[in-house]
């Protein structure tokens, strides 16, 4: 991972973004302190996310809500 100053990544935005779109994580730092990290995107599918319920189902005890009638709005 490479560390880069605030003020050198404000200069180099461009080329730090390359970076990372090349699968470089790159740490933002001010004071030699890390304050963000830039790092790759990884699209997650919402079944991926789930995947771990449907893999145990009997493990999960969803209760549907019963239905009620809207609750009226105010009006002002």
């Amino acid at each position: 991972m490479r560390h880069v100053q605030v003020t050198e990544a404000k200069a180099a935005f461009s080329g730090l973004l390359a970076a990372v779109e090349a699968g470089e994580t790159v740490a933002i730092t001010r004071r030699g302190r890390v304050i963000a990290r830039l790092v790759p995107d990884s699209p997650t599918m919402a079944a991926d996310v789930f995947q771990p319920f449907w893999d145990h189902p009997e493990e999960i005890d969803l209760v549907v809500p019963d239905e009620r009638p809207p609750e009226p709005v105010a009006t002002l």
